[in-house]
């Protein structure tokens, strides 16, 4: 089986720590040759000003294709356009538009007044400057926030109509999870490959089982107790890699191509499971004569 593409998602430092945190994992992923590597923000924007700096320094130094998340929150969308405006001055051509979260102390999502009301006005904004490839959000489950499963796929249409190339899904834990959603998305004539799967390999079970809780990630019966006994006896790590190995393999017998993994700035755990699906650094000849 020919190795799938792969994408890194890193998030920007807040500390001097962190930051050598990330320029490591972005070092030791490279060689990999991902198809692009994503920057995020943090929840209400906060990180506004270390996403930019973080995503200039990986496509300068890296040398890797950089899509810049950009986020509805916060800000006016004269504020959010001179941003891309400013990615697009540096060199960066690809963008993750979202709606983003809200402020830890807001609750829920509120428009700035005279802010991107979704992620679809967003868009919509950056496609009509033609400088982006643009990349954006799905839900193979469903979305705290969506009525059903499919609002999730018909709000995702949308998102296509309004100019995305592409979509990156949260992650999930079971291949068929993946599966039901692009068969449904298919339904409503979107393209199931250019819906690319979000994998997050799993360190440390109990912050990924909070995070799947807030997302509204359905956790599989038995992987609590699976995780229970590998950390006991000190193979929590290895669970999950074995987990994050076994079920991008079941994807590829499905039919894809691309992976995205959320590397947590943290890149052993990915770089072991691409190497496990075929996807190894590029060799250099050297001169022997």
């Amino acid at each position: 089986m020919t190795a799938p593409r792969v994408s890194f998602e890193f998030f920007p430092p807040q500390s001097l720590e962190a930051s050598f945190r990330l320029w490591e994992a972005a070092q030791a992923l490279a060689p990999l040759k991902p198809a692009f590597v994503s920057v995020t923000y943090g929840a209400g924007g906060t990180t506004r000003k270390l996403t930019h700096e973080a995503v200039q320094t990986i496509h300068t130094h890296y040398k890797l294709n950089v899509a810049a998340h950009l986020t509805c929150v916060d800000a006016t969308r004269a504020e959010t356009l001179e941003i891309a405006e400013a990615y697009a001055a540096a060199g960066v051509t690809e963008i993750v538009a979202l709606r983003g979260d809200p402020p830890k102390d807001q609750g829920v999502f509120r428009p700035h007044p005279e802010g991107f009301a979704n992620s679809c006005e967003l868009i919509e904004a950056l496609a009509a400057t033609g400088k982006f490839r643009l990349r954006v959000g799905a839900y193979p489950d469903p979305h705290p926030e969506a009525g059903s499963a499919d609002a999730d796929v018909l709000w995702l249409k949308r998102k296509f109509e309004a100019g995305a190339d592409s979509a990156i899904t949260q992650f999930f834990f079971e291949a068929e999870t993946f599966f039901r959603f692009r068969d449904a998305c298919e339904k409503q004539g979107i393209d199931g490959a250019k819906i690319i799967p979000g994998i997050l390999p799993i360190e440390k079970w109990a912050g990924v089982r909070r995070f799947a809780e807030r997302c509204g990630a359905h956790v599989p019966p038995g992987i609590d107790a699976a995780f229970q006994t590998a950390i006991r006896d000190g193979r929590e790590e290895l669970l999950g890699k074995a987990m994050a190995t076994e079920l991008c393999t079941e994807l590829m017998e499905g039919g894809v191509r691309d992976f995205h993994f959320y590397t947590l700035n943290k890149p052993h755990l990915t770089r072991d499971i691409c190497h496990a699906l075929g996807v190894l650094p590029e060799a250099h000849l050297e001169k022997v004569a």
